[in-house]
């Protein structure tokens, strides 16, 4: 089968985009990325549209990439609506990784969009993370995470939190904390460290919807969402959008490979009935070792990485999910300055969801629009040496004790000579 290159990256900056249109939205980052291919739309033989927001937000439901793309001149071509919650467009670039490398298309365009912000709809634009969890077992799945952490000694400041306006998943990933603080000892400093760390590096990122630096005393102080959880340890409601364009290898002879990144494997999963304390089931390690099968790598030979930091505690997870580190070492791995740019391996050089910002259906696309522009060394202040071999994990909804859907993309700089695998690589 074909390999499968990404040769053209788009994506507009983040933030609240009250102003704009999901179809301008998408026109920008389309515009961007084929520009960045040096190809015309006339190119391009299959399209994925990702969202997750606009049926629930704008009524428009069904048919969104066709009217998002034909509004930018798309027609005749097959037209794929990808909704896999935050997990959607790198959900849309597997569907399209997988039909390139058939043989049933040479190029195709991925494009995830998300327009959340809608002052006068306030209610609904929170209501509407429920719809990313199993709404019959939305309870039932809440009281077992809310068990999990049962047993650790709270601070009086904790009740502070009950109430007010968030996310449902700030629950979830609060949950999920004070169970890792009570089985492995991770600190609320550490988690904070998180926070810190991925707003130094959005103050680098001309793309972000955060641009200001935090300290973690300044994290610490900020007001407190679900114990331990502050403001700055979440991701803010994003508007945005991200594109990427793929080709074949029998494409890439015709529109040349000097700037094209290979997509070296994709590993994707879905939640299962497990237990808090069966770390080796969880979906993301599932997902990492399949991506890691195809590519034949490991860990070990990552240089770079950007995860699904819906939450500060989402990050240190995760990097033990997909074996950065030994589980129950993360929040050591990122107090110890590994994971800030310039450290052995930067974690979220892009500010990650956390301060760079979170368009749900399109963040899969947004992390790899970085991961791209790290491996071609076109990052500028935020560039991390030598990227060779960069990962990306991108979780979405929740199911159980877990997210609902993971993906994990390996990418490979262009030029790289393939390396075999890692001896004692992740299993």
């Amino acid at each position: 089968m074909s390999n499968v290159y990404i040769i053209g990256v788009g994506m507009t900056p983040l933030g609240k985009h009250l102003a704009k249109s999901v179809k301008q939205l998408t026109a920008e980052a389309v515009d961007a990325a084929l520009t960045d291919a040096d190809i015309g739309r006339q190119a391009i033989e299959a399209a994925w549209f990702c969202n997750t927001r606009q049926g629930v937000l704008e009524g428009q439901h069904g048919v969104r990439g066709q009217a998002a793309l034909r509004a930018y001149g798309f027609q005749g071509i097959p037209i794929f609506n990808t909704d896999n919650a935050c997990a959607s467009s790198s959900s849309g670039l597997m569907q399209a990784f997988a039909a390139l490398r058939a043989g049933i298309y040479d190029t195709a365009l991925v494009v995830g969009t998300e327009k959340m912000n809608f002052p006068e709809k306030r209610d609904q634009m929170f209501e509407a993370f429920k719809g990313s969890w199993d709404r019959d077992l939305a309870e039932e799945h809440l009281r077992t995470l809310l068990a999990a952490g049962t047993g650790l000694e709270l601070p009086p400041e904790a009740a502070a939190a009950a109430g007010g306006e968030r996310s449902v998943f700030m629950d979830i990933y609060a949950a999920q904390a004070r169970f890792h603080m009570k089985t492995f000892g991770t600190t609320q400093r550490q988690i904070a460290a998180v926070a810190a760390k991925n707003h130094t590096h959005s103050s680098l990122n001309p793309y972000a919807q955060y641009r200001f630096k935090m300290t973690t005393d300044e994290v610490l102080a900020d007001r407190l969402v679900a114990w331990p959880m502050t403001r700055a340890m979440c991701a803010p409601m994003s508007d945005g959008s991200g594109a990427l364009i793929v080709a074949c290898e029998r494409a890439i002879e015709r529109l040349g490979r000097r700037r094209a990144v290979l997509i070296r494997g994709i590993g994707v999963s879905s939640s299962s009935n497990r237990t808090m304390d069966q770390y080796d089931r969880h979906l993301t390690r599932v997902a990492a070792q399949r991506c890691y099968e195809m590519a034949q790598t490991g860990p070990e030979d990552l240089d770079l990485a950007e995860l699904h930091d819906a939450s500060a505690i989402a990050e240190i997870l995760h990097c033990e999910n997909v074996g950065l580190c030994p589980y129950g070492e993360g929040g050591s791995l990122v107090e110890s300055g590994a994971t800030t740019l310039g450290g052995r391996l930067p974690i979220n050089v892009s500010g990650g969801l956390l301060s760079k910002g979170h368009p749900i259906g399109a963040t899969g696309a947004i992390q790899l629009f970085e991961l791209v522009t790290q491996l071609r060394g076109e990052a500028g202040e935020r560039q991390a040496p030598d990227v060779r071999l960069a990962l990306a994990e991108n979780g979405g909804g929740f199911h159980g004790l877990e997210e609902a859907a993971c993906v994990v993309t390996l990418l490979e700089r262009p030029g790289s000579a393939p390396k075999p695998r890692s001896v004692g690589a992740f299993e």
